[in-house]
């Protein structure tokens, strides 16, 4: 069972469908004792990260995430659920992410011509072999929505980039948290691969 964390933030109903198309058994919750017991455990999001924070905190989801992290389940954040799995946002000074990687969120630099936010298919290209990114080539494409970029202390963790303006840390992985700024759910027949390869973990 595969466990999608309600915390009130958008796009949950898209992750959920995209799971259900690949055949799987999906619950969303902000339950405790589910989330702590399902085989795999999803963070999806669109928002603001000092409010998405706010309801993690209200909710009492931070310390739930960090338990299930912790106990080895795979757990796969999405868009804002890959930027709420680091340090801190310049969206919102002096908020605490969740901290579980090491890096920060910055925004696009608004001088440099391109349109904020990013909307729309770029193609990614893969420093090293992720898990999540197996049968996938260098330049495919997915969908982004975001503002905000992570800029990853640790390099080791990026498994794949793209390129707005700036070279875009696009999907992270150490040990069993994995975590893509761009939806898989929305990125047609290359994001359900993504998704499947969570799945099969």
């Amino acid at each position: 069972m595969i466990a999608v964390i309600d915390y009130d933030a958008g796009n949950i109903k898209s992750v959920e469908k995209a799971l259900q198309f690949l055949g799987e058994e999906v619950v969303v919750t902000r339950d405790t004792q589910v989330l702590l017991s399902a085989d795999k455990v999803i963070l999806p999001g669109v928002g603001a990260f000092g409010d998405a924070m706010k309801k993690l905190n209200d909710y009492g989801l931070t310390k739930v995430i960090k338990n299930v992290i912790s106990k080895g389940t795979p757990f796969l954040g999405i868009c804002l659920g890959l930027q709420l799995l680091f340090d801190s946002s310049e969206e919102a000074p002096g908020v605490k992410g969740l901290g579980i990687l090491p890096g920060r969120i910055v925004r696009f630099d608004s001088d440099s011509g391109l349109k904020i936010p990013q909307i729309g298919w770029n193609s990614i290209e893969q420093p090293r072999k992720g898990k999540l990114f197996n049968g996938i080539e260098d330049g495919e494409f997915v969908y982004f929505v975001h503002s905000y970029y992570l800029i990853a202390d640790d390099h080791h963790d990026v498994v794949a980039t793209t390129e707005y303006g700036t070279t875009v840390h696009a999907s992270v992985e150490r040990d069993n948290v994995f975590a893509c700024q761009f939806h898989p759910e929305k990125s047609s027949d290359v994001g359900l691969k993504i998704l499947k390869n969570f799945v099969d973990l």
